[in-house]
């Protein structure tokens, strides 16, 4: 028997669900019967997965008024299935096996999934309110090659709506070019309610954005964050970090594995150099 509060956010989620039409409903559908059955099995993040339900969740936050075409809301729903499926893969918390732990509790896990291929999972904390690491990453995404040496540049293609982007990223090459320069093509998704703050993506077909010479065009995806105020340290931030990559080419898989593993704990690291370098200046 599902608890009362459950019961109560179904029927609100319901509720919204009956003022949508067409793409728009069908999915917010998908993503509400996916984070029920994470919710079902009270085990792993249901705790954040209950936050994001919360103040009508995820599924049924509402898109603006103005119609979208049916090119944008292709994308909308690229978004929304690349964020359901994430939550999909952090919700089964069985299979992970460590990749790397660093000595400030930096950790990467992974596992392989028959329908993706291997995955990894970045759980780190940050001294930093959410607000100012939820800013960086969503607000100022096209900063982060100002800050990021594995990233040249992250370009914003096109906006649709207040919630869903299309990015072009290009990714430096490794040092002593193990793996030459990439480039990807995404859609990226971001949701925030209440103290939780959900940022998906996964690779996409943009016309006006073609392979671009000198650079392999890479797939990623599902990759999501998600980001909530560390439990009893409101001044902290939990990032938890789902990333999957195509990076293409002839590459074995144990520098791949290295390679994915090692980006993670350095974005950590590079991340944490940004907030703290604004923070002293907005002081």
């Amino acid at each position: 028997m599902l608890p009362a509060t459950f019961k109560l956010c179904a029927a609100i989620s319901y509720q919204h669900l009956r003022n949508m039409t067409g793409l728009r409903r069908q999915a917010a559908v998908a993503i509400s019967q996916e984070l029920s059955k994470l919710a079902c099995r009270g085990t792993g993040p249901s705790t954040w997965i209950n936050q994001v339900r919360r103040r009508s969740s995820l599924l049924s936050s509402r898109l603006e008024e103005k119609p979208f075409s049916e090119m944008e809301m292709s994308y909308i729903k690229q978004g929304e299935k690349a964020l359901q499926k994430s939550l999909s893969i952090l919700g089964d918390q069985d299979g992970w096996k460590t990749e790397m732990v660093v000595d400030n509790g930096d950790k990467v896990l992974s596992k392989v999934l028959p329908d993706v291929g291997k995955v990894f999972q970045l759980e780190v904390v940050v001294d930093q309110p959410l607000d100012a690491v939820y800013s960086e990453l969503v607000d100022n995404m096209e900063q982060m090659g100002d800050w990021n040496p594995n990233v040249k540049e992250v370009k914003i293609l096109q906006k649709i709506g207040k919630d869903t982007v299309i990015t072009h990223e290009k990714a430096a090459a490794t040092p002593g070019n193990i793996v030459g320069p990439r480039d990807f093509v995404s859609v990226r998704c971001s949701k925030r309610r209440g103290s939780t703050c959900v940022l998906a993506g996964m690779s996409t077909k943009y016309g006006a954005m073609p392979e671009q010479d000198g650079f392999i065009r890479a797939e990623n995806g599902p990759t999501c964050m998600i980001l909530r105020p560390l439990p009893g340290s409101p001044s902290q931030t939990k990032l938890t970090w789902l990333l999957s990559l195509d990076l293409k080419g002839w590459l074995p898989k144990t520098i791949i594995n290295q390679v994915l593993s090692q980006t993670q704990v350095d974005f950590a690291n590079h991340l944490r150099e940004r907030l703290a370098r604004t923070v002293a200046v907005n002081c």
